[in-house]
């Protein structure tokens, strides 16, 4: 890396986690093109800046295991599984896009799938960043009953990632639903303790602990927002963040 390249940037490595309902644009289910293709061109941009970065993408645009489970009776592991393959689905729409733009990019998925995707190897996933490549980790954990958070969380700690970038719909982490709660306040600032003690909705608290434990720093921010990837990434800040 060129230190050019260093100054423009203020971590090494990102794992930058996406929501699948992200993906879906307006819409509540399904992958919308231009929302792929935006979150595509971001993610190019920032790579350029010269960090190295690996991606977690949900898939509840596509099939929620959970949700099945409590609306369908269906049995939760099978919900769960299918769930993981929905984030395949979503992985390779996004890689798709990616190298359309140019960008090198390899999925390792939790489940072996290898007409499709590579399988979730440590030293392959590094070995990708460290010649530039963007990874995508596809699967979740490759385990029933845990959430993508969790992988976020696992892989950014395994890879050893500087900091874990979660995009959402929101601006940061508030103390109540924006939604719903116009007085729901912003935080600019929590400790991961904060988060697990006030029950508030960043990661599950899997994903949490296993931050906090490994001093994980999670920075929570609006993906909407064109050119919010790149801000992130440059250290600006924006949205919220959680460290030890």
């Amino acid at each position: 890396m060129s230190d050019a390249a260093a100054n423009n940037h203020h971590y090494r490595r990102v794992l930058l986690k996406l929501s699948g309902e992200s993906l879906a644009g307006e819409g509540e289910t399904g992958i919308c093109p231009k929302i792929v293709r935006q979150v595509a061109g971001e993610i190019r941009d920032a790579r350029a800046l010269g960090c190295e970065m690996a991606i977690v993408v949900g898939g509840g645009n596509i099939f929620r295991g959970l949700k099945a489970a409590v609306d369908m009776g269906m049995d939760r592991a099978t919900g769960d599984y299918m769930g993981m393959l929905a984030t395949v689905l979503n992985s390779l729409a996004l890689q798709d896009a990616l190298e359309k733009l140019g960008v090198a990019t390899r999925v390792l998925s939790a489940l072996e799938i290898r007409e499709v995707a590579e399988p979730y190897i440590r030293r392959r996933a590094t070995r990708h960043l460290e010649k530039g490549r963007v990874v995508i980790f596809a699967a979740g954990t490759g385990n029933p009953f845990f959430t993508t958070d969790t992988a976020a969380s696992l892989r950014a700690v395994e890879i050893g990632a500087d900091v874990i970038m979660k995009a959402t719909r929101v601006d940061g982490v508030y103390s109540a639903d924006p939604e719903k709660d116009p007085q729901a306040s912003r935080y600019e600032t929590l400790t991961h303790f904060e988060v697990l003690q006030q029950g508030l909705r960043v990661m599950d608290t899997t994903a949490i602990s296993l931050c906090m434990e490994n001093r994980m720093p999670i920075v929570v921010f609006d993906m909407m927002r064109a050119g919010n990837i790149v801000r992130a990434v440059s250290g600006e800040r924006i949205g919220t963040i959680v460290s030890g």
